[in-house]
């Protein structure tokens, strides 16, 4: 980080992104500063979750038909009606919600959209990992209002994101945001005692050079013999190529993806056969993938489905699944050449 940048808060940032784009009017930056407003709320919430009755399945399934956690549906709700308000969006769409969600008709709307997984990694929360919010933000393209009709907007594919990334509640709280077309990867630590967020990772770059990979081995029976093979690449012997890799695998998206864009890796989270309703993977294209992706494109590194870049894939559902290899270039190009069954 360089000396000039100690002290700039994350409003100042965004202001200063603002003025270098003479179209700009202000309504993404009054958008992003009520999204940092929501993730200060949840922040709080987390980092006490322990001591309040807040901790904890609530019974109910999601539309993923996973146990939601009570902090899952705080934080869902803290979003929604944070962002609800702020006259700058058509509709949004959530993790947590089958359907869009619409922008109730007693506030004024805009031309964004912005997706999210409200609580990445919840099931992490009774053991104290971290976890965080992921988003992405989109222009609407049409001149449709109606919510039922804004599906063909939402669906966009994940290069057309006018901004994304994740907030991460930790040891510390993070946000890490990228607005593409080469502006960078910035972070931002929130400081409890002044509340705010001031800039601390200025320009993120991925290491070129990992020795890192982080999947879940216990899905190990369940991948294609593509998939094993990539695997065992990374656990072989081989000095010149620094192998073998480290195993690194926090089972929170945002936690294992945030060490590797600081640090140099690559996360798998390959197609099984575990589930028959998920043979295309776990992951979630439009409000993980996705903003992940560009984030990653951003600080040098790459996205893949393990046969193409994620950014292109074009959409057909919300709440479309999708394997996912991110994280330094050379090691997601290798991948795919695996995948593909191109390594003899």
């Amino acid at each position: 980080m360089g000396t000039n940048a100690v002290g700039i808060t994350i409003t100042q940032h965004l202001l200063e992104q603002q003025r270098k784009s003479p179209e700009a009017t202000g309504a993404f930056t009054t958008l992003l500063n009520e999204l940092i407003v929501a993730a200060k709320v949840i922040s709080r919430e987390v980092n006490k979750a322990g001591l309040a009755d807040i901790l904890g399945a609530t019974g109910k399934v999601n539309v993923q038909n996973e146990q939601v956690q009570k902090l899952d549906v705080f934080a869902n709700n803290v979003v929604i009606e944070r962002m609800q308000h702020i006259g700058q969006l058509c509709c949004m769409g959530s993790e947590e919600n089958a359907d869009l969600i619409d922008i109730p008709s007693k506030y004024p709307k805009g031309n964004y959209i912005i997706v999210f997984d409200p609580l990445d990694g919840s099931s992490n929360i009774d053991v104290n990992v971290s976890i965080g919010t992921i988003f992405g933000i989109y222009k609407k393209k049409s001149d449709e209002i109606d919510v039922d009709c804004l599906l063909n907007d939402v669906l966009q594919p994940g290069m057309e994101q006018v901004a994304a990334g994740y907030f991460i509640y930790g040891s510390s709280t993070m946000m890490v945001y990228t607005t593409g077309n080469g502006t960078g990867v910035h972070g931002f630590t929130l400081y409890p005692s002044v509340g705010e967020f001031l800039l601390s990772h200025e320009d993120i770059k991925i290491p070129e050079k990992s020795k890192t990979y982080s999947v879940n081995e216990g899905n190990y029976a369940y991948w294609d013999e593509n998939t094993k093979a990539l695997i065992d690449h990374f656990k072989s012997v081989d000095r010149e190529t620094n192998r073998p890799y480290s195993a690194r695998y926090v089972g929170s998206l945002v936690a294992d993806f945030h060490r590797n864009l600081l640090k140099g890796g690559i996360f798998m989270y390959p197609a099984d056969r575990k589930d028959p309703k998920k043979p295309t993977g776990k992951l979630r294209l439009m409000v993980e993938a996705n903003p992940l992706a560009l984030v990653a494109k951003e600080a040098g590194g790459y996205a893949s489905d393990g046969h193409g870049p994620i950014l292109e894939i074009d959409p057909k559902e919300l709440h479309q699944r999708v394997p996912l290899y991110i994280g330094n270039r050379e090691d997601v190009e290798l991948a795919e050449k695996f995948i593909g069954g191109n390594v003899s």
